[in-house]
Formats: C-alpha cells, structure tokens, sequence
C-alpha cells in the first residue's frame, strides 16, 4: 500500500524544459546546478554533454552541434548552471526575444489569380533585350498566366484575353497579340488536372482488376 501511495505522476512533476531528453536528464542537470564546487560542476556538465552526445555520434564532433547542445543543457537548467562554456552562453532573454515582424508585399494587383510572381517574371522580361531569348520567356510567361487563369476560372480562356492582360500587366511593353502565335491548348491544361478522386477511383479499380482472379489462401 506504501509504495501505491509513494508514486509519482508526470502532472506532479516539474514540467521539462526540454521533453525529447527525458526526465532521468533533467535529473543529472539539476545536480549539476546543486554542486557547490565550481569544479566539480564543470566536470559533471561536461559529462552531461558527453552522453548528449552520445545520443547522436554521427553529430557528436561538429562544432556548431556542440554549441546546441551547450544551449540545450543551459535551457535545461533554467539558466542557473554556473559553469565555464566553451561557447558564448545564450541568455534567457535572447530566447524569448521575438523575432522582428516580415515585411508582406503590400501591392494588390489587378488580377489576383495570377499571384505576384507572374509580375516579377514580367518586370524581369521587360528588363532583357529583345529577340528570341526574350520571346521565349514572354511566351512561357503567357502560358503560365494561362494555366492560372484556368485554375481560378475552371473553363476555356481565349488567348486573346491573356495577351491583353500581359499587355497591360508590363504597362504596354510586351504586346504578344500581334504576333499571331497560339498558346498551349485549354484542353492541355485541364487535362493534366484531374480530380484527386477520380484518380484514386480509378487505382482502386485497377489495383482489383489485378487482383482478379487471384488465389487467396
């Protein structure tokens, strides 16, 4: 009966810092942090790093992985382990520091469904001199405002609505309607899109037309 009353549940426990190490590792950490002697501090943290180590030899000699596990072992201690680290010791406010916020491209272009990396690719052709190189970039750029174009639509496009959007998207600089030359077919496009069901469908019919006429034991 003793010992049922004796044990010891994890929501009675200290939450770990780190879980992935176990709580027999946040045991040996803090009796590190409790030695008194400086030296014997030392030596039992460098032993830490040693089997933490261990649990990873093929990363165990690389410079910068021993620096991580310097960190861990410090997040481990809550910062209290006084002990001479072979790196720059992280502070714990150098952890909770937020990183600065990204900067979002705050443009909102006329036609969404192309994305702003169609614009990119046009500011990056309008920017090469003219010929085929060029040519080749303008046309594999209308065909990929093509395929957008159908995915948001879900129908047939006439190509003489992508070179009109083209046109105005390059501010008049790439006008391809005049060349006479056709994109990729509608059909093409949406015939490499099939639906995620039909094709799962159509495996699993595959898949028991092999096994037909199979034996089963």
């Amino acid at each position: 009966m003793n010992l049922v009353e004796n044990l010891e549940y994890n929501t009675e426990r200290p939450k770990l810092f780190i879980p992935e190490y176990g709580r027999h590792f946040q045991k040996m950490v803090d009796y590190a942090v409790s030695i008194e002697d400086k030296e014997e501090r030392n030596r039992v943290a460098k032993a830490i790093i040693s089997v933490m180590g261990n649990l990873q030899p093929h990363l165990r000699d690389v410079p910068d992985f021993q620096h991580k596990l310097w960190d861990q072992l410090f997040i481990m201690a809550d910062f209290k382990l006084d002990v001479d680290s072979p790196f720059p010791i992280t502070t714990k406010e150098m952890l909770q520091q937020r990183p600065d916020p990204l900067e979002y491209p705050q443009n909102h272009p006329k036609y969404r469904f192309y994305g702003n990396n169609i614009k990119r690719m046009i500011d990056v052709a309008i920017k090469w001199e003219k010929g085929d190189k060029r040519s080749g970039l303008e046309y594999a750029i209308a065909n990929h405002m093509k395929k957008c174009y159908l995915n948001w639509n879900k129908d047939s496009v006439d190509d003489q609505v992508i070179f009109q959007h083209l046109y105005e998207l390059s501010d008049g600089q790439i006008d391809l309607a005049s060349d006479g030359e056709n994109l990729t077919d509608s059909g093409q496009f949406l015939k490499n899109r099939l639906p995620k069901s039909s094709r799962s469908s159509s495996g699993k019919k595959s898949q028991r037309n092999n096994n037909r006429g199979k034996k089963r034991f």
